[in-house]
């Protein structure tokens, strides 16, 4: 994996180049670790021997949302164009982990809290999750698909999109999606739910891109899928947005409404989390 640095790390490399130090703490991994780099002639020293420029320091400096790959012969930001959704995807800096903005919306809550914190806080709803199978319907960066692995779930983690797949893979704070025994699935959780066996998971989180981008996730005939495939007595987990903004309060109650139609019981509204929690 090739080392990867935000306007954060940059400006605080560039800092330690004005006061003349010869080293700086630093990271390479978007916060996730803590390094020593070595300073030398407004340049610095990667462990890997990669030179980072002052004048590639003072690119990535200037981009707060944008991360950058340090590759051997240059830098390149982690935007990607998928050619399937027509969506740009950007992995966005934060103070701690990243988050992505998919077409400029954002995939992780940051306000008073991180992607991490937002990701567990999903998790940490559901019951014991220990040996159980657990399904993920939509898959992004995988920071609820790693929660709930750790937490002992048997995981299924889908993505519609390549793209995510790509910024997944370069992102650090994503790889345990790739070393663990969390079943990938790339496809339309839309077809792919077809697919699945009558009961086959007892805990479901559904953590879809916003109704703008994809309503169809939102339909009775989506929710009648997620009950069949959902075992009895196993709870499902609904983010939809923030219920106190006047489009997150329309939206709950029409999901509300759908999830009690196709049969979904003990419905329950998180408004900490953004979201619902149903049992079959």
């Amino acid at each position: 994996m090739f080392p990867i640095l935000s306007h954060i790390q940059a400006k605080q490399i560039l800092e330690a180049i004005k006061k003349d130090q010869t080293e700086v703490i630093s990271s390479l991994d978007l916060n996730k670790t803590q390094t020593k780099l070595n300073l030398y002639k407004n340049e610095a020293v990667l462990e890997n021997g990669r030179v980072l420029s002052l004048s590639e320091l003072k690119k990535i400096a200037k981009k707060d949302n944008k991360c950058f790959l340090i590759k051997d012969d240059g830098i390149e930001a982690v935007t990607v164009f998928s050619e399937k959704t027509k969506w740009v995807r950007t992995l966005l800096p934060t103070q701690f982990a990243p988050t992505t903005l998919v077409s400029g919306i954002l995939m992780h809550r940051i306000k008073n809290t991180n992607p991490i914190l937002d990701s567990k806080s999903k998790i940490n709803i559901f019951k014991s999750l220990n040996g159980k199978n657990f399904l993920d319907t939509s898959m992004g960066l995988g920071y609820t698909a790693i929660e709930a692995y750790k937490k002992g779930a048997q995981v299924t983690t889908v993505e519609i999109d390549p793209a995510a797949l790509d910024v997944a893979k370069v992102n650090p704070w994503s790889e345990e999606l790739f070393n663990s025994e969390i079943k990938i699935i790339i496809g339309d959780i839309l077809e792919e739910i077809k697919k699945f066996g009558d009961g086959q998971f007892e805990a479901i989180l559904h953590d879809q891109p916003t109704f703008k981008l994809a309503g169809e996730l939102y339909s009775e005939d989506f929710y009648r899928q997620l009950f069949r495939v959902l075992r009895s007595g196993g709870q499902l987990f609904h983010y939809i947005g923030d219920p106190n903004s006047e489009h997150g309060s329309m939206v709950t109650k029409g999901v509300i409404q759908r999830l009690k139609a196709v049969g979904f019981k003990e419905i329950i509204s998180h408004p900490e989390e953004f979201g619902v929690t149903a049992i079959k």
